[in-house]
């Protein structure tokens, strides 16, 4: 199990507003290219930015990704940037932030509650909380 601090977590509209205000600031989703294709992505264009798409998990396998923190680390951010990681759930994306932080990047944020939330009641995601029902934009694929 991963151990360490980082930055914490936060919410989906801290997210826009910290990507808004700080040109050095990245999101990173970490959730796996199906997900990506059929679920949706958060659409920042209209800040003049583009996410990372670096999976956490390998799909189909879901096998952890060996080269996770080598793909983020070489992808061009700075290690003293905000970087701020989105999953699903806000689970993978926290492990994403604590792993990031561990390899020396001072800033990384968890969106707690990812990009779809938690259950509902009825089981369902993306009714109660997370990047869609804060009603930010996004796009599908």
């Amino acid at each position: 199990m991963l151990h360490g601090a980082y930055a914490g977590d936060i919410t989906p509209q801290e997210a826009w507003d910290l990507l808004a205000r700080d040109a050095r600031a990245h999101l990173i989703d970490v959730r796996t290219q199906a997900e990506w294709a059929y679920v949706g992505i958060p659409d920042i264009s209209s800040l003049g930015k583009q996410p990372l798409f670096v999976p956490w998990q390998l799909f189909p396998t879901m096998q952890m990704n060996p080269e996770f923190a080598h793909q983020v680390a070489s992808s061009g951010v700075e290690s003293d940037a905000p970087l701020i990681f989105i999953c699903r759930s806000g689970q993978r994306s926290r492990l994403a932030a604590i792993t990031m932080t561990a390899h020396g990047f001072t800033t990384c944020y968890n969106v707690g509650t990812g990009f779809e939330g938690t259950h509902d009641p009825a089981r369902h995601r993306g009714t109660v909380s997370g990047w869609k029902v804060d009603q930010l934009p996004w796009v599908q694929g």
